[in-house]
C-alpha cells in the first residue's frame, strides 16, 4: 500500500501581502504593477501603456496597492508617480516568494 502524498504547506507571515497579491482575482495586475513601479517610478499612463492594461484598471490596482501602503504616491508638476514604499522594501523577500507561488499557478 502507498503511503499517501504529504500536502505542501507553505507558511506566510504576512496574510495582508498574501491577500493583496493571492487573495484576489486581480493579483497577476497587481504584481505586474509592483514589478514596473519597483523598477523606477511610473505614472498611471505609463504603466497602462507599458502593461497593456486599462487606465482604469490601473487606477483601480494603485488605489488598493496605496491604501494597503506598498507603494507610495509623490506629485512631480501635474502628474503623480509612483514608487515603492519603505514597508514593501522590507517586505520584498516574502513578496518574491507570494509571486513565485502565483506564477507557478498559471
Amino acid at each position: 500500500m502507498k503511503e499517501p502524498e504529504k500536502n505542501k504547506v507553505w507558511h506566510v507571515n504576512n496574510k495582508e501581502l498574501y491577500y493583496l497579491l493571492k487573495g484576489r482575482l486581480g493579483g497577476k495586475t497587481t504584481i505586474n504593477i509592483i514589478d514596473m513601479i519597483l523598477e523606477k517610478p511610473h505614472n498611471r499612463n505609463q504603466l497602462s501603456k507599458k502593461l497593456n492594461v486599462d487606465y482604469k484598471t490601473v487606477t483601480y490596482h494603485l488605489k488598493i496597492i496605496c491604501k494597503y501602503k506598498y507603494i507610495t504616491k509623490d506629485q512631480f508638476e501635474n502628474s503623480y508617480y509612483y514608487r515603492p514604499s519603505e514597508k514593501l522594501l522590507k517586505n520584498l523577500a516574502e513578496y518574491n516568494q507570494i509571486k513565485k507561488l502565483v506564477e507557478n499557478e498559471e
